[in-house]
């Protein structure tokens, strides 16, 4: 038999509902864009109702940024995990921190977030806000960690950028003269 403690149903903080929405939601909205996602959807697939998916977050315009924010987090978590891995091994950070990239963007899931939110950047002024606040972080770390200049800190994000698109045209395997010379990532990251 079991106690009351035992049969006491636990539930879940806010903040855990908030994470497992922002899941729902990446996911959701890497397939279908940051707007073209339906609210409902997301609701559904966290398990809440859409009543109490606008608790947590009051507009679609809020659970937007807040999936773009997630995001970026995740990378920069990353990347400030490789950059430790690389000092306490003596490694590259730039090899360390642009092969954690390759791997981040092999998820299709961040890597379209990502593109998404470099698009709604141009017409939505938080997402293009957090997208230059995660930049700048991420310039940051790279630049503490790697104590390399400005020029090639510039070649190591604008490779980023041009891997987040090989990627997008699923153009690393391709035989392709141009897909062999621009999705090369194993000496320049």
């Amino acid at each position: 038999m079991s106690t009351p403690a035992e049969t006491r149903r636990t539930l879940s903080t806010a903040e855990d509902r908030r994470e497992s929405v922002l899941a729902a939601a990446e996911r959701i909205c890497a397939a279908k864009g940051l707007y073209g996602t339906p609210t409902m959807e997301v609701a559904k697939a966290a398990g809440i109702s859409q009543a109490y998916l606008f608790r947590l977050f009051p507009t679609k315009d809020d659970l937007a940024l807040a999936v773009v924010q997630r995001s970026n987090g995740r990378i920069r978590d990353a990347f400030a995990a490789a950059a430790a891995r690389a000092k306490a091994t003596g490694g590259d950070v730039f090899e360390e921190t642009g092969q954690t990239y390759v791997d981040l963007i092999a998820d299709r899931d961040i890597l379209l977030i990502q593109l998404h939110a470099h698009t709604a950047s141009i017409t939505h002024e938080p997402i293009r806000d957090a997208m230059r606040a995660s930049f700048a972080e991420l310039y940051e770390l790279v630049a503490e960690a790697s104590g390399a200049d400005d020029e090639e800190l510039r070649g190591f994000f604008a490779t980023g950028m041009l891997l987040n698109t090989m990627a997008a045209l699923d153009a690393f395997d391709l035989p392709d003269r141009w897909a062999v010379a621009l999705g090369k990532h194993d000496d320049d990251c």
